[in-house]
């Protein structure tokens, strides 16, 4: 159901040269830099990165970059899978519904590549959270109310190269606030979404296993997770 709607922002694994660590300074994904460490409420670790993009003609052709903050108490909440690669977690989906409902801040961070149309993006974030949502048979009018606002959100925004685009999610709130910043003369804009079950279906979205946006991010959070659940 969801693959469908790859063919305009797909995702392929990113290559080993374009995700690398410098140290314990920045991690640079694709050549952006994201830093290993934030603090929202309180300090958040980047646990996965990856990219998001398509093939066209043999061409990769890359739209964004993004970097996964969690809080590290999640490992706690995660002590089931103890033992398992990270190549296993990949593939586990029970893995990742328990990543999404664990009650931890989640931050995260979107850097455009490729210039596009919020707009474009919105209506890619609309019909995933749509489809997920009319699968679970929760997609109700509060539910097609909210998605208007977040396509509203986006409809006059443009995602200039190095746009940065957020989704925090707080441990203590089943609602998501999302920030969108440009260089330039644009201010930066936020909204708060505050349905549950599309705050659900946006961290599937990013973070849902065999059906999220960004396979390669899914792979790197395996693997981190997996390293921290053997220590």
């Amino acid at each position: 159901m969801y693959n469908a709607l790859r063919p305009e922002f797909g995702c392929e694994l990113a290559d080993e040269d374009n995700i690398r660590a410098l140290g314990s300074e920045m991690v640079m994904v694709d050549g952006i830099p994201f830093s290993p460490q934030i603090t929202t409420t309180k300090a958040l670790t980047l646990l996965g990165h990856g990219i998001t993009d398509i093939e066209i003609h043999f061409l990769q052709i890359k739209f964004t970059a993004i970097g996964v903050y969690i809080d590290q108490e999640i490992v706690g909440h995660l002590q089931k899978w103890k033992g398992k690669s990270g190549t296993e977690l990949a593939e586990d989906d029970d893995f990742f519904d328990c990543v999404v409902a664990a009650p931890v801040d989640k931050h995260l961070r979107i850097v455009v590549i490729k210039e596009i149309k919020g707009s474009q993006y919105a209506v890619q974030l609309e019909s995933s959270v749509r489809d997920r949502l009319a699968a679970d048979d929760k997609y109700e009018d509060e539910e097609e109310a909210a998605l208007e606002e977040i396509v509203e959100f986006f409809r006059s925004t443009y995602f200039k190269k190095d746009s940065v685009l957020t989704f925090s999610f707080p441990a203590t709130s089943n609602v998501v606030e999302i920030g969108f910043s440009s260089e330039g003369k644009e201010e930066p804009k936020v909204m708060k979404v505050e349905n549950g079950n599309v705050v659900e279906m946006i961290k599937k979205w990013y973070l849902g296993g065999t059906t999220a946006y960004s396979p390669s991010t899914i792979s790197s959070l395996a693997n981190t997770l997996s390293l921290e659940l053997s220590k």
